[in-house]
């Protein structure tokens, strides 16, 4: 098991639930547009929000950002270690920054003393384009061992400065390179892990990799953060890690189960099942719903649904684990089956 960081008001690591980030990617001096976006992500469902500050200027979106929001914020530092210490002096609660990066001991010293006063955790995010040169030589490319090693010895920087607060990640735009890389990591290290798959893609494929990426990390226990990398809409992305979350059973809610359909089907089933998934978006009592086509894969497939639809010849029957409970018509079963859900 990891070991536990405490992140604003929330904590990570030590079986604590997974929590889910995403990233704001308005401009930097856009205060009001950031803030918008992030008061819709926080909405939707974000739990740990993440904003580049690309300047010393940009300091005060964390001052704006802290006002708007309850939820963690994290300020997304490269090279620059004084824009570090002013973001903790405004109030941020983590820091994502790569030690070995922002040039020599005594600015990792000041930077890691700052956070230890403040109690604001640092987290080491690696990928394939931020190894470092002698690491990328000693194994002949951003390998997963390279991306371990790499996040070790930044890790190491802290450790020398007492700093114990820290959070690893080794982003891969390579789905199986991500997978051995957080494999390996959990093997060496007990740092809490940030999962994700880097520059995963549009809405579409960037939700493929990233549930099979991801996915397999936590269905093998490994993970204790996830941020889902869309070329999308941010709020897509709160969307997409609750339902890997869901999938993998690490968070509680709606499990719909749909046919495919074939030429039994008799209702227009594709259309009534996007309804249903839409309709219980965000619910999260812990139920099946099954969405069937006909009798032969409803009660009878989905018998283990806590309640479900099946299309029949002109009529939908409704059923609860397999038992039929009456029979309605295509045009009033949505409102129906809602309609038994909010008495679970």
């Amino acid at each position: 098991m990891t070991r536990k960081v405490k992140i604003g008001g929330r904590v990570i690591g030590g079986g604590a639930p997974i929590a889910i980030q995403s990233m704001l990617n308005a401009p930097a001096a856009d205060l009001s547009g950031n803030v918008t976006q992030a008061k819709a992500l926080e909405a939707a469902g974000c739990e740990i929000l993440r904003v580049a500050v690309p300047n010393l200027e940009a300091v005060t979106l964390v001052k704006a950002l802290k006002r708007a929001i309850s939820i963690p914020l994290v300020a997304d530092i490269h090279f620059d270690y004084r824009i570090a210490l002013e973001c903790v002096a405004a109030g941020v609660d983590k820091i994502r920054l790569n030690p070995g990066n922002i040039g020599g001991e005594d600015r990792v010293r000041q930077v890691a003393q700052a956070c230890k006063r403040a109690g604001v955790p640092i987290r080491i995010g690696v990928n394939s384009g931020s190894v470092q040169k002698q690491i990328l030589e000693k194994y002949h490319g951003p390998t997963p061992e390279a991306l371990v090693e790499s996040a070790l010895c930044h890790a190491r920087l802290l450790e020398k400065c007492d700093f114990h607060d820290i959070v690893l990640s080794m982003k891969s735009s390579s789905v199986p390179g991500t997978i051995a890389a957080y494999r390996l990591a959990a093997e060496k290290t007990d740092y809490p892990l940030h999962l994700g798959v880097t520059e995963a893609g549009t809405s579409r494929m960037g939700l493929v990799k990233s549930a099979i990426g991801i996915g397999s990390l936590l269905c093998d226990g490994i993970g204790d953060t996830i941020r889902v990398s869309l070329t999308a809409d941010p709020v897509e992305e709160i969307r997409a890690a609750q339902e890997i979350l869901r999938a993998c059973g690490k968070r509680p809610g709606v499990d719909i189960i749909s046919c495919p359909t074939c030429g039994r089907t008799k209702i227009d089933l594709i259309s009534l099942a996007e309804k249903v998934e839409r309709a219980l978006i965000g619910c999260e009592k812990p139920i099946k719903v099954a969405v069937m086509g006909c009798a032969v894969n409803g009660p009878g497939e989905a018998r283990e649904a806590d309640i479900g639809i099946a299309g029949g010849d002109g009529t939908v029957l409704l059923f609860k684990k397999g038992v039929p409970i009456a029979k309605y018509s295509e045009d009033q079963i949505l409102e129906v089956l809602l309609q038994e859900i909010e008495q679970f």
